[in-house]
């Protein structure tokens, strides 16, 4: 018998907000957090505006000696996980520590931190080096610190499959919990990579929105004149819990967890399967996982990157999955107001995903002006809706062909 898991807590810290609250008002009324990069001196780059987290201090939960030994994207993650145990009301003690585990996931983990140190190795020699240089920037480190900060001994884990990272994160906590190898998870996404490199890197591969002029209107998922995403960064995190651990403490339940699935292209570095294959797959998987059929799913919260063939190919396997039922059921990115934050993005679309189940709303897609006939969906768009669903599925595909599938469903007895 598989142990049911539920949503107890949620955490975030994105571009529209530094918590759930915010984040979500900011969401649906439509905005964007897309401006001018003031991270660096971006004058001289192709790409000038991202969707920079504001306003975030980490000396307001951090001694000045404890943040400086830490990257970001793991500033980003205690600051989530924090409000997401406040949220759960979950006590971790002696009597369950061993249970409650951390899997938090990250595309690139501290890019800063491999910048500003490399700059030194360069102009000062290996001695000028720091040695919290290491762990600062490799991925594990924002699971790693957020076990210790909360004394979390089960399982501590990461994985840095690109953009699938944290719902890869979600749904292998979801398993770990299923059979019994954890009662609790924190787990989910974390980024911060809105760096000289990183967005020089993207630029470079013609991946990123070049409308330098009029950043608010850049990520346009769907729409006919997408050009590209939008570099963004944050954390959001869950805490899953087994139903009876859930409930033996007097938890309140938010949603459940319900179906997961994975899968692989063997296709191409970047570009999806123009088939849609690896994506119509891991749709089959979780719908599968979840012992549904296709016409439950009453909202898709898209993986939707404003790039001309995520767009394309993930409408076409949708298409493929639910057939003619595809063009009733509401599609939106949320992408399109917070950027694209990368490994962090399976986590603050799960957060969504939820809170559309809880709030009876289904967040935009924003920018959508011109209709493209290959994407032919109902993208909700430009003004959040409300709608009572039972199911909700979140797609997050990453470069190498990787892909994830997660469903929640409104809590039930």
């Amino acid at each position: 018998m598989k142990r049911r898991v539920v949503v107890t807590g949620l955490g975030l810290v994105t571009a529209l907000g530094n918590d759930v609250a915010s984040t979500w008002q900011g969401l649906i009324e439509g905005r964007s957090g897309a401006d001018a990069i003031k991270k660096f001196d971006a004058s001289e780059f192709p790409v000038r505006f991202a969707c920079e987290v504001k306003d975030f201090d980490p000396l307001s939960f951090l001694d000045k000696k404890e943040a400086r030994r830490m990257g970001a994207f793991t500033h980003f993650a205690l600051a989530a996980s924090d409000e997401a145990i406040r949220h759960s009301g979950l006590v971790i003690d002696e009597s369950n520590a061993d249970m409650v585990g951390t899997y938090i996931s990250s595309g690139i983990g501290d890019f800063w931190a491999i910048e500003r140190e490399h700059e030194k190795l360069l102009k000062s020699g290996p001695d000028r080096v720091s040695p919290f240089f290491i762990v600062s920037a490799i991925v594990n480190l924002a699971a790693g610190n957020v076990s210790i900060r909360h004394g979390a001994k089960g399982p501590n884990s990461a994985t840095a499959t690109a953009c699938s990272a944290g719902a890869h994160a979600i749904g292998d906590s979801f398993r770990l919990i299923e059979r019994g190898d954890a009662d609790a998870m924190i787990c989910g996404g974390a980024e911060s990579a809105i760096t000289p490199m990183s967005v020089a890197g993207f630029a470079s591969m013609r991946a990123l929105s070049t409308r330098n002029d009029d950043p608010v209107h850049a990520s346009r998922p769907f729409d006919a004149d997408r050009d590209g995403f939008v570099i963004g960064e944050g954390a959001g995190l869950l805490i899953l819990e087994e139903l009876e651990f859930a409930k033996r403490r007097g938890a309140n339940i938010l949603a459940e967890i319900a179906g997961y699935g994975m899968s692989g292209d063997a296709f191409h570095v970047t570009m999806p399967d123009e088939t849609g294959s690896g994506a119509i797959r891991v749709m089959e998987r979780a719908i599968k996982d979840a012992g549904i059929s296709p016409d439950r799913i009453g909202y898709i919260n898209a993986h939707g990157t404003s790039t001309p063939y995520n767009d394309k190919f993930e409408t076409l396997a949708i298409k493929k999955v639910f057939g003619d039922r595809a063009y009733e059921i509401p599609v939106s990115s949320t992408k399109s107001m917070t950027g694209h934050a990368l490994g962090a993005a399976g986590g603050l679309e799960a957060v969504f995903s939820v809170k559309a189940l809880l709030e009876n709303k289904l967040p935009p897609t924003i920018n959508y002006v011109t209709p493209d006939p290959d994407c032919d969906l109902d993208y909700v768009p430009n003004a959040a809706r409300d709608a009572e669903v039972e199911y909700v599925l979140s797609n997050n595909f990453g470069f190498g062909g990787t892909n994830a599938c997660l469903i929640f469903k409104r809590f039930s007895e």
